[in-house]
């Protein structure tokens, strides 16, 4: 029986509205809701008078000037960015020419290769954000600060290979930006996304102690730890149910699909196919599936003897 994902969708999001979620975080959302953000993007402004902002969020000029009305009579001292797609990153860009704000990341995105568009799939996800660089490099533990507030990286590769969470230790609370969603399990789209990394980066959450997550997409969520459990064994039991379609003679990342994902939304079936690529190509590096050549949408899988 596959694991149920206790996902959390009772709160309201008004687009636009910067709403007080906890005495230090205000949350203001995009209006760019899809099959890949929810009801839109959840920009954070953390702090008071002198405020930090965390994903600023696709590039769109409502949503900027939004940011800029929630913020008024305050000064952004720094732009946090979780990973590089374009839901989370362009916004930045109007931010900083704003505000003088510098921007914090790990990195640009991914490795610079272009999406495997062979086969099947197709876009997925929201694109890679090519044109941010950010002006302070953060890596694990490195903090940024204001008055009454600290956020420390946590780099959490797998979603993207750029991937930071947020600590908030005064509220003991982890922007988990795509990492741990609270509306969807994320996407893990090859070449930069990697189930590896990512399970790695799972279990890493799970040896620390926050209170609650604040997520790019969807609701809050209390006593995470559960939850990112219930987020490995889904994993696991994917996994599991990849090798037995390959026991039962599928070959293709099609056939794999349309076994294991019954019932799918068509227009998620290209994040399927690169989610099922994810899994086939950590099994591959496991020894326990084989393909001639590298894998890709397109090649043909088997169980290794």
């Amino acid at each position: 029986m596959a694991t149920e994902i206790p996902f959390r969708r009772e709160i309201v999001f008004d687009y636009g509205v910067a709403a007080s979620v906890s005495p230090l975080i205000r949350r203001v959302v995009a209006r760019n809701p899809s099959p890949f953000t929810f009801k839109g993007t959840g920009t954070y402004l953390v702090g008071h008078g002198k405020v930090a902002i965390i994903d600023p969020g696709p590039d769109l000029t409502q949503h900027v000037d939004a940011l800029l009305a929630a913020v008024r009579g305050e000064t952004i001292t720094h732009i946090l960015i979780t990973h590089t797609h374009l839901d989370h990153s362009p916004a930045a860009a109007a931010i900083k020419r704003a505000t003088g704000a510098g921007t914090y990341g790990f990195g640009p995105h991914g490795s610079g290769r272009a999406e495997d568009r062979s086969g099947v799939g197709g876009v997925t996800e929201e694109g890679g954000d090519h044109a941010f660089v950010p002006d302070v490099a953060m890596r694990e533990g490195d903090a940024v600060e204001g008055p009454g507030w600290r956020l420390a990286a946590v780099h959490t590769p797998g979603h993207t290979s750029n991937h930071l969470c947020f600590a908030l230790a005064e509220e003991r609370a982890l922007f988990s930006g795509d990492h741990v969603m609270g509306w969807s399990t994320s996407v893990i789209a090859p070449p930069d996304g990697d189930m590896a990394a990512y399970m790695h980066s799972l279990a890493k959450l799970m040896t620390r102690e926050d209170a609650v997550y604040w997520p790019t997409h969807g609701p809050p969520i209390p006593d995470p730890k559960p939850f990112v459990q219930t987020f490995i064994a889904h994993r696991q039991e994917r996994a599991a149910a990849i090798l037995q379609r390959l026991a039962q003679g599928d070959e293709t990342i099609p056939a794999i699909v349309e076994q294991v994902y019954l019932g799918l939304d068509p227009r998620l079936k290209g994040a399927a196919a690169r989610s099922v690529l994810a899994h086939l190509i950590e099994l591959v590096e496991r020894g326990k599936v084989a393909t001639d050549g590298a894998p890709r949408l397109d090649a043909r899988y088997r169980l290794k003897r």
